[in-house]
C-alpha cells in the first residue's frame, strides 16, 4: 500500500466515523467528551485532506 492508497483510506475512515457522530449529534446529542473526539476527527480529516492533495500534486 502506497502512502497515496494510505491517507486516501484514512480519508475514508474519518469521514465514515464523522457521518456516524453527526447522526448521533442529530439525534441524541454528543456528550462533552465525544463533542471533543468529533472535533479532533475533523481537524484529523482536514490535515490528512491537505497531505493527501500534496501527494496528488507531486505526481502531476
Amino acid at each position: 500500500m502506497t502512502y497515496k492508497e494510505l491517507l486516501g483510506r484514512r480519508s475514508e475512515l474519518l469521514r465514515r466515523n464523522i457521518y456516524r457522530m453527526i447522526l448521533k449529534d442529530n439525534q441524541k446529542g454528543l456528550s462533552v467528551n465525544e463533542s471533543n473526539v468529533y472535533q479532533s476527527m475533523l481537524k484529523k480529516l482536514h490535515h490528512n485532506e491537505g497531505a493527501l492533495q500534496t501527494e496528488r500534486n507531486k505526481d502531476a
